[in-house]
C-alpha cells in the first residue's frame, strides 16, 4: 500500500470516527435537550410533576429495551446497515414528538426515537470496534472522543434546549434532529466499513420481555410515590416485572440463537464493567435531571441561563475524557480508575446535596458539579473500554448492545428511584421551594450513595488488567 493510500485509509477512518461520536453526541443530546424545555412542554401537553419524567423514561425505556436486539441485528445485518436505519427511525420519530399536540404522542414519539437510538448506539461501538480494534493505542484514542461526544452532546442539549426554549419554542428541540440525521445519512455509505451479513435469527420474543419488564419496572418505581409503596398496584406491577425478567433469562438459556448469550458474561470483567456502567448511570442521570430542576424551580432561572450554567461542567468532562483518561489508562489500567471515579464522582453529588432554597450557582452550583464532572471523566472511558473489548470479536454488537442497556438502565431506574425518593421528600409539593428544595437533596444523596457502591463493588468484583502500552 503506497504512502498515499495509507494517508486517505487514514484520513477516512478518523472522518469516519466524527460520524460515529456524532451518534453519541446525538443519542444522548435527545435525552438532554427536553431538560430546560420540561416546563413548557408540562404547561403546553398537560403533564402531571410526576408524570414529567415520562418524557424522558419513554425514550430510555425504548432505547434502553431494544438496545440487546440493535446489537443483535448488529451482529447479524451488519453494523453500517443496522447504523443508517437507526438514524432513519429517529429522524422520523423527531418528527412526530416536535408535531405532538398531547402526552399521548409526545410519548409516542419519543419512544421511537429511542427505538432508533437503540440501533445506533451498538452499531456506532461495533463500527469502532471495526475501525480501530486492532490498535490499542488508537482504540483508547478512540473511546475517549466516543465518550467525549456524550457529555459534549449532554450540555449541548441542554444549552441549545435553553435557548430553542427561550427564543423559538419547545417543539424544535426536537425538529433539530432533522438535518442532523439527513447529514449522517449521506456520510454512512461513504465513510464506514462493511461487513457482510450472516446468517441466523432474531430472537423478537426475548426482545419484547426484557422491553416490557424493563417497562413495568420503571413504570411500578415512579408510580409507587403516588399510589404508596405498600399498595397492590405497585407490588402488582413490580412482581410483573420481575416475572417478565425472569422469563427473559430463562428464554435467553433455551434458545439455540438467543438475544443474548448467557454465557458472554463469563468473559474476564465484561459483568464487573457492565455493573459500573449500571451504577454510573444510576447516579448520573439523576444528578443531570434534579439539577436542571434546581437551577429553574429554586434558583429561577430561565431557559438559557439554567443551559448556560451547566456548561463548566460539561467542558472539564470532555476535558478529562480526551486529556486525560486516555493517559491515566496507559499509567493505571482500568480497575484503579473506575473506582477512583466513581468515588469522586459520589462526592461532587455529596456535596451538591447542600443546596439550599435561597442559594445561588456560585456556591451550590458550580463546586459540586465540577467535583461530579471530573469522577465522571475518569470512570466512563476505562468501564465503557473493558466492557466492549472483553467478548469476542464476532460478539461485538452483543457486548456494544449489553453496555449501553446496562447504562440506560441504570438511568432509567437510578431516575425512577430518585424521582420516588424526591418526592417522599417534597419535591411534589412544587409550590413550595424548601420543600422542593429537601426533595432535590434527598435525591443527590441518594444518587451519592449509588456512586459510592458502584466503587465498592468494582473494586471487589473487578480483575486488575496491566496498563495499555
Amino acid at each position: 500500500m503506497s504512502t498515499q493510500t495509507r494517508t486517505a485509509t487514514t484520513t477516512r477512518k478518523w472522518w469516519a470516527l466524527a460520524v460515529i461520536a456524532a451518534a453519541q453526541f446525538m443519542v444522548i443530546m435527545d435525552t438532554s435537550i427536553i431538560g430546560i424545555a420540561l416546563p413548557k412542554m408540562q404547561t403546553d401537553l398537560g403533564f402531571s410533576q410526576e408524570n414529567l419524567t415520562w418524557v424522558f423514561n419513554a425514550y430510555v425505556i425504548a432505547f434502553g429495551g431494544l438496545l440487546l436486539l440493535g446489537g443483535r441485528l448488529s451482529d447479524l445485518l451488519g453494523a453500517r446497515r443496522v447504523f443508517a436505519a437507526g438514524w432513519a427511525v429517529l429522524l422520523a420519530g423527531s418528527v412526530i414528538a416536535g408535531a405532538a399536540g398531547d402526552v399521548a404522542i409526545e410519548l409516542a414519539g419519543r419512544a421511537i426515537q429511542g427505538g432508533g437510538a437503540a440501533l445506533i448506539a451498538p452499531s456506532a461501538l461495533t463500527l469502532l470496534m471495526m475501525l480501530f480494534g486492532t490498535a490499542p493505542q488508537e482504540l483508547t484514542k478512540a473511546l475517549a472522543i466516543y465518550g467525549a461526544a456524550a457529555p459534549a452532546g449532554g450540555t449541548a442539549g441542554v444549552f441549545l434546549g435553553g435557548v430553542i426554549t427561550e427564543y423559538i419554542s419547545w417543539p424544535w428541540v426536537f425538529y433539530i434532529n432533522i438535518p442532523i440525521a439527513l447529514l449522517a445519512l449521506i456520510a454512512v455509505p461513504a465513510l464506514m466499513p462493511d461487513a457482510p451479513a450472516r446468517s441466523g435469527s432474531v430472537d423478537l420474543l426475548g426482545s419484547v420481555t426484557v422491553a416490557a419488564g424493563l417497562a413495568a419496572a420503571v413504570y411500578g418505581i415512579v408510580r409507587a410515590p403516588e399510589v404508596g409503596w405498600a399498595s397492590g398496584q405497585t407490588w402488582g406491577v413490580l412482581g410483573a416485572a420481575a416475572a417478565l425478567l425472569a422469563a427473559f433469562v430463562l428464554i435467553q438459556a433455551r434458545r439455540s440463537e438467543p438475544l443474548m448469550r448467557l454465557g458472554i458474561f463469563t468473559a474476564p470483567n465484561l459483568a464487573a464493567a457492565n455493573i459500573a456502567q449500571l451504577l454510573l448511570g444510576a447516579a448520573w442521570v439523576p444528578m443531570w435531571f434534579f439539577l436542571n430542576l434546581y437551577l429553574q424551580q429554586v434558583l429561577g432561572y430561565s431557559a438559557f441561563p439554567a443551559g448556560s450554567a451547566l456548561l463548566p461542567m460539561t467542558t472539564l468532562i470532555m476535558l478529562g475524557m480526551i486529556v486525560l483518561a486516555p493517559r491515566a489508562m496507559q499509567r493505571f489500567g482500568a480497575k484503579p480508575m473506575i473506582v477512583a471515579g466513581l468515588t469522586v464522582l459520589g462526592l461532587g453529588l455529596a456535596i451538591m446535596s447542600l443546596v439550599r432554597p435561597t442559594g445561588n450557582f456560585w456556591v451550590d452550583v458550580l463546586p459540586a458539579s465540577l467535583v461530579a464532572a471530573a469522577g465522571m471523566s475518569l470512570a466512563f472511558v476505562p468501564s465503557l473500554g473493558t466492557a466492549i473489548s472483553a467478548a469476542r470479536p464476532e460478539e461485538g454488537g452483543l457486548a456494544s448492545g449489553i453496555v449501553n442497556v446496562s447504562y440506560q438502565v441504570g438511568s432509567a431506574v437510578g431516575l425512577a428511584a430518585m424521582t420516588a425518593v424526591a418526592a417522599s421528600f417534597g419535591a411534589d409539593r412544587i409550590d413550595s421551594v424548601p420543600d422542593l428544595t429537601n426533595g432535590f437533596s434527598a435525591a443527590f444523596i441518594g444518587a451519592a450513595v449509588i456512586a459510592l457502591a458502584g466503587a465498592g463493588v468494582t473494586a471487589a468484583t473487578m480483575r486488575r488488567t496491566e496498563p495499555a502500552t
